[in-house]
């Protein structure tokens, strides 16, 4: 990151420095917003990752119903069968002032290396990427032989752990939780998940135990290696290509696909500086119709890209661009990483197979053409030279920022020109925002009224020409002024 865009050192406003956030207080105040409700709304954009909290146990203990009390709404899919949940869902909750993220799973194919397995590895994934975890257990049951094998995960990762024993609907039933000291977790706390009998008690554990902020794991701050992940469908070259940056064989390539099964990590030098290229399994289908170790390969390959700071998606360019490469690079862009896509094998590339890909490109591709492209093959090595300068690009639009007095001027030029249509007579429009947050870029933009998809999606691809971010997604909220005539009373 360029010096002039760093934060100023002891604020507390996101990317803010004070001059900046007093301004904006001022400009808020002024079109009527709650001074109070603005600097939550900053601090919310601005904090970065929130602490992640995961909710583990095998199937039918009631985990999504758990989730649903501790967000205090109806969003987690609840039915009184097993195998509802499929994959991983996460919230933003808070509690006592706190926010944090919350993780739910369950719900597997019995299928699929049995159900104690296909739970064991849910439970492994969550856990890897999680600050906390809440061990949700059915007191009426009892320890069951798989939730003996999850506590033994628990144990192995050393995170913080919060038992739960749910089902546990009155005084009568409270004995029942007792039997859960045997899982050696320590102390279980007694909840009814459905009524929502001893979730309170159960949170404030919760919060004792998830730090303030989750560690901070990007390079950019510590000064080591930039973490690079190397992410596509299998056999489209992320071994071969890996082996031809390091220079040597690091790691087994093979014309089988899905021979890496687990994220190898490799320190390489290229250019001037030292990167880290985490090395990870193809992704084939949707995690939970997979089999056997493919089924535990795509968890750790998106485990991978969670702690990586940039994504190089590689496409095989002889093949049709499909769904599933398109859905891959969703992931790097859910994830909020920096993205290059790589067309690997161009060496093999004819005229009428290039024609072919431009245009599926410009159909499939069309929401990411913010991200460098490199034209290489991993074979030959050509065009290798040009993954580090778009990594380069890429990392730089992904902590770059915008000062809010340019952000502000841009956007009253842009709302002068291009208002928001007219809807049921009223024509809602931006007053004014602010880049809250860097890695990825975060905007929280302030308006008079609700802006429809359609207008926030010009408004970043507006922002994409005026200000670059190149090679990074964009993170807009907005923030709408209520009853404005009342609260200026």
């Amino acid at each position: 990151m360029r010096d002039h865009e760093q934060p100023e050192a002891g604020t507390d406003h996101g990317a803010l420095d004070e001059a900046e956030y007093t301004e904006f207080l001022r400009l808020a105040e002024e079109e009527g917003f709650d001074a109070e409700e603005v600097d939550g709304e900053l601090a919310a954009a601005g904090a970065g990752p929130l602490p992640v909290l995961a909710v583990v146990g095998r199937p039918n203990v009631g985990k999504s119903t758990l989730v649903n009390r501790i967000l205090g709404r109806r969003e987690a899919v609840v039915e009184d069968r097993p195998g509802v949940t499929r994959d991983r869902v996460s919230y933003e909750a808070e509690w006592a002032g706190r926010r944090f993220k919350v993780v739910d799973t369950g719900g597997w194919e019995q299928d699929v290396l049995g159900i104690d397995a296909s739970v064991a590895a849910q439970a492994e994934f969550a856990i890897s990427t999680a600050d906390a975890v809440v061990f949700v257990v059915d007191a009426v049951v009892g320890p069951t032989d798989t939730d003996t094998a999850v506590v033994r995960l628990l144990r192995k990762s050393g995170k913080p752990v919060v038992l739960c024993a749910n089902k546990v609907d009155g005084p009568s039933t409270e004995a029942d939780a007792t039997y859960l000291w045997s899982l050696g977790l320590g102390e279980p706390h007694p909840v009814s998940a459905l009524h929502g009998r001893g979730t309170g008690d159960m949170l404030d554990a919760v919060l004792e135990a998830l730090p303030d902020a989750p560690p901070e794991t990007f390079a950019a701050v510590t000064g080591g290696p930039r973490r690079i992940a190397l992410i596509g469908r299998p056999n489209v070259g992320k071994s071969s290509l890996l082996n031809k940056v390091a220079g040597e064989e690091r790691v087994v390539v093979n014309e089988e696909a899905g021979t890496t099964r687990d994220p190898v990590d490799e320190l390489i030098q290229l250019g001037d500086r030292i990167w880290k290229f985490v090395d990870t399994a193809g992704i084939r289908r949707r995690v939970h119709l997979q089999e056997g170790a493919d089924y535990y390969a795509s968890l750790r390959t998106a485990a991978a890209l969670e702690k990586a700071e940039a994504a190089v998606v590689l496409i095989d360019v002889t093949e049709p661009i499909s769904v599933q490469d398109t859905r891959i690079i969703s992931m790097a862009v859910d994830a909020g990483r920096a993205l290059v896509i790589a067309y690997n094998k161009w060496d093999t590339l004819d005229e009428e197979r290039r024609f072919y890909l431009e245009r599926e490109i410009e159909r499939d591709l069309v929401q990411v053409q913010w991200a460098p492209r490199v034209n290489v093959s991993a074979r030959t090595g050509r065009h290798m030279e040009k993954l580090v300068p778009a990594l380069e690009t890429a990392l730089a639009g992904w902590e770059s920022r915008v000062p809010t007095g340019k952000l502000n001027a841009f956007l009253g030029e842009l709302v002068a020109s291009h208002p928001h249509p007219i809807r049921g007579g009223k024509q809602p429009r931006i007053l004014f925002g602010t880049q809250a947050g860097t890695r990825p870029p975060r905007f929280v933009l302030f308006a008079s009224g609700f802006l429809e998809a359609g207008y926030r999606r010009f408004v970043e691809r507006r922002l994409r020409e005026e200000f670059g971010f190149a090679g990074t997604p964009i993170q807009v909220s907005v923030r709408v002024r209520e009853k404005r005539g009342a609260k200026r009373k």
